[in-house]
């Protein structure tokens, strides 16, 4: 389909949102599994359960434009994903997998931080106001994480690596 309105461009980047998503939720127990440090384990818990969440708010929104809820691969995400994998192949000492977690959890967030502050704004541009309200729940809870995460990181973790 091609992208020719601001309504198309925003059902564009919803799929890929979508898809974003349910990319993260296979990735984070495996990020789990790696992580060390009980708190930051419990943080990568919490967020699988958040990220369920996102995607049952993100059903809605389909639904709420009469359409049905399928993705569309989101490259960016497909390589932030690689990326982790990768990554934590190579990291032996818990310490430093602990921070790379980190570090590697932030660039999802900010992916994600991206692309649901625009959709907030699409969404509002285009008189979708209970769409934006959902979508704005979700950039706040994602803002949320990314601060913990920093704090995680700043306060303890990156110090133990």
């Amino acid at each position: 389909m091609p992208i020719e309105t601001l309504d198309d461009l925003y059902l564009h980047t919803l799929k890929d949102v979508l898809y974003a998503e349910r990319k993260i939720l296979k990735a984070l127990p495996k990020m789990e599994r790696k992580a060390t440090d009980p708190k930051l384990k419990a943080a990568l818990s919490s967020h699988r359960e958040e990220t369920e969440t996102h995607v049952l708010r993100l059903e809605d929104v389909f639904e709420g434009l009469g359409k049905p809820a399928r993705g569309a691969k989101c490259d960016a995400m497909v390589g932030l994903i690689e990326e982790a994998e990768g990554l934590m192949a190579e990291i032996e000492d818990t310490g430093t997998m602990d921070a790379a977690i980190i570090s590697l959890s932030q660039a999802v967030e900010h992916y994600e931080i991206a692309r649901y502050g625009t959709l907030v704004a699409w969404a509002k541009q285009l008189g979708h106001s209970q769409q934006a309200k959902l979508l704005k729940e979700t950039l706040d809870e994602e803002y949320t994480a990314d601060k913990s995460l920093s704090k995680m990181a700043e306060t303890r973790l990156n110090a133990a690596a």
